[in-house]
């Protein structure tokens, strides 16, 4: 396991036993199942019912700030792991440091060496074997996460820089942020938009939750996917939930789905269908749950009603 990881555990572990809070996380096996829109609808719902806090731990590709439309209030930087850097008038150029690199991120330049900072790992290798002491390890700068304000609440969410690692860290950071903010503001709920897939970001952001909502799609791929997500869900003893959208465009994977969650003692509390009514509430950056008389909002009211049964 990584550290990582490792951290999002520990902090999942911390924020548990928090009184009447509860925390709810949507995630998805895979990319493309409607994740995001489901929990956009889910933070308009709850919004209307008492005050939450809302987080985008998808710092990868995040885009529930598109349908929110956030007003940014604090920005903050992101320090994860080192990178070594050679200072060029101090540098013999002796080569031990590309000698002793692993990762080939030592390099030749204008007869010294320097370093690659997307090929670097930080371990340090180049640091100690250095005779000149020619070389630094510095803190990498990997991303930002950010406290915005949105018409449902506030909404906590992060950017990771491209070819940067330990997304799961910084998910932990986003999470524990507005964690604190929803304790320090009584908020009764935490909603938490997660990345897709089942890697280290989604453990940072599911571990130690009250629910979670497995949105899923009735295809190959999302069947697959879906029952990996559940598996892991499953080891971190988070209680599951599954949501079905698309659900009117392969009924026998339907049924699939439906037999491998009634087998697995977990409840479908939805089948949202297929509609452009979708499409229109993004393209103009609202809730899907905001347009009315559809069978859309119809159904993801039905299953947010399902959902707070869980939560209560």
């Amino acid at each position: 396991m990584t550290h990582s990881c490792a951290d999002a555990i520990r902090v999942g572990a911390r924020v548990t036993g928090y009184g009447v809070m509860k925390q709810l996380v949507v995630l998805s096996g895979k990319g493309g199942t409607g994740k995001t829109t489901v929990a956009a609808a889910l933070v308009h719902l709850a919004s209307q019912e008492a005050p939450i806090v809302i987080a985008d731990a998808d710092v990868d590709a995040a885009n529930l700030e598109l349908v929110l439309s956030p007003t940014r209030l604090e920005e903050h930087d992101f320090l994860s792991g080192q990178v070594a850097v050679i200072r060029a008038q101090t540098c013999s150029a002796c080569g031990k440091c590309a000698e002793v690199c692993r990762f080939d991120a030592v390099f030749p330049c204008n007869g010294n060496y320097a370093v690659d900072a997307l090929a670097c790992e930080g371990c340090a290798a180049c640091f100690y074997q250095c005779p000149a002491g020619a070389i630094r390890m510095e803190e990498q700068h990997a991303g930002q996460w950010y406290r915005s304000q949105t018409r449902f609440g506030p909404l906590f969410h992060a950017r990771l820089f491209a070819g940067q690692e330990n997304s799961g860290k910084l998910v932990t950071v986003v999470r524990r942020q507005a964690w604190l903010w929803a304790r320090d503001t009584a908020a009764r709920l935490l909603l938490i938009d997660g990345p897709p897939g089942i890697g280290c970001p989604v453990i940072a952001a599911s571990t130690g939750v009250n629910v979670a909502l497995v949105v899923t799609e009735p295809t190959v791929s999302g069947v697959h996917d879906l029952q990996r997500i559940l598996s892991t869900i499953a080891h971190f003893g988070v209680l599951a939930l599954v949501l079905i959208n698309k659900a009117d465009l392969n009924f026998k994977k339907v049924q699939e789905i439906e037999s491998f969650c009634a087998s697995n003692g977990i409840e479908v509390v939805g089948h949202v269908p297929f509609d452009t009514v979708v499409t229109r509430a993004m393209v103009h950056g609202q809730p899907v749950t905001t347009c009315t008389g559809n069978a859309v909002s119809v159904e993801l009211r039905n299953a947010w009603k399902r959902i707070k049964g869980y939560l209560e």
